[in-house]
């Protein structure tokens, strides 16, 4: 007898009501990076369609986004001062904080306001933690890391999302945010961050490159796929509400993995590597964008996220190609 799984695939009617994954838009969360001043959307060029926002053209901006479907975003600050100790990572002066109020202010719980938790921005060298000795500290940057989670959850962040890669950082988060009546506000861990050479537009969005060395002292080795699971366990014993992945194309296996060894909610980074390597290939006309960028955005939901960190979630909405 002739087996023909074929039929299965005769007509977009069977195909569609059969397929095995399925992805909406409410899986998708968009990263903003946003500035002080007034006026501005200014382009990133190594990221075609990405820009920074001040917060008065960051509303209207979120105000397309959530008509288009898109109600999770995820905010980074740039343009601090940058000292040694990151004091401006915690100020209630700092970006981040003032375009949580806003958004909150406008928008309710209309929009879910995610904010990222590290220094590297904030810190004249340009490590996601407190140097001592030419080696950043792990507990010193504990204590920063925790008050600038605290600022942004008492500015109304729904959820706080460290990505320092820091020993113990879920577990002194989560101390001070209940210590401060903040238990509601919940903590997306970026678990499982490789030292990665994917994320080189993303420094030039956030001016985050580190001034000397690099961060393979605390950012993870990507031939330990066993490390990661370690990682992810102590992040989930340490009271993280959502496990990350980051970056995501080239991991799709330790996300597949992780989705085996925990009940929580998993998250992968599509990161600005992986994005502007689709836009500079399809600007060439090499690739079809929309194509390429369903079937990765399908991948990521295969290997077992549930949420997609994106920056092609404004194209994905505004063009209906899921």
């Amino acid at each position: 007898m002739i087996h023909r799984p074929r039929r299965m695939r005769k007509t977009a009617v069977i195909r569609e009501m059969i397929a095995e994954t399925r992805l909406s838009k409410s899986m998708l969360v968009y990263p903003l990076f946003v500035v002080h001043g007034k006026g501005i959307k200014h382009p990133i060029a190594a990221m075609p369609g990405i820009h920074h926002f001040s917060v008065d053209m960051l509303l209207p901006e979120v105000e397309s986004l959530i008509q288009m479907g898109i109600t999770k975003v995820l905010l980074f600050g740039v343009g601090e001062e940058k000292t040694v100790d990151a004091s401006s990572s915690h100020s209630e002066h700092s970006i981040v904080p003032q375009a949580v109020k806003a958004l909150k202010e406008k928008f309710g719980d209309a929009v879910y306001v995610i904010t990222d938790v590290c220094v590297c921005a904030y810190t004249s060298h340009g490590h996601c933690g407190i140097l001592e000795n030419n080696y950043v500290h792990n507990d010193l940057s504990l204590d920063v890391l925790s008050k600038m989670a605290l600022s942004h959850a008492r500015a109304g962040a729904d959820m706080v999302a460290p990505s320092d890669m820091m020993d113990g950082r879920i577990g002194a988060i989560r101390k001070l945010l209940d210590e401060n009546s903040f238990e509601n506000t919940a903590i997306m861990s970026y678990s499982i961050k490789y030292a990665s050479a994917y994320y080189g537009p993303f420094r030039e969005a956030a001016d985050s490159s580190p001034q000397s060395g690099d961060r393979k002292s605390y950012q993870m080795d990507f031939r330990n796929p066993n490390e990661s699971m370690l990682e992810a366990e102590l992040d989930e014993a340490e009271g993280a509400d959502i496990l990350m992945v980051k970056p995501a194309l080239a991991y799709l296996d330790v996300i597949q993995r992780l989705k085996q060894n925990t009940l929580l909610p998993i998250a992968c980074y599509n990161v600005s590597g992986e994005y502007s390597m689709v836009k500079a290939a399809a600007q060439a006309g090499w690739i079809d964008e929309q194509k390429i960028v369903v079937e990765n955005m399908y991948a990521f939901a295969r290997a077992g996220a549930g949420i997609i960190i994106t920056y092609h979630a404004k194209e994905i909405a505004f063009n209906n190609w899921l």
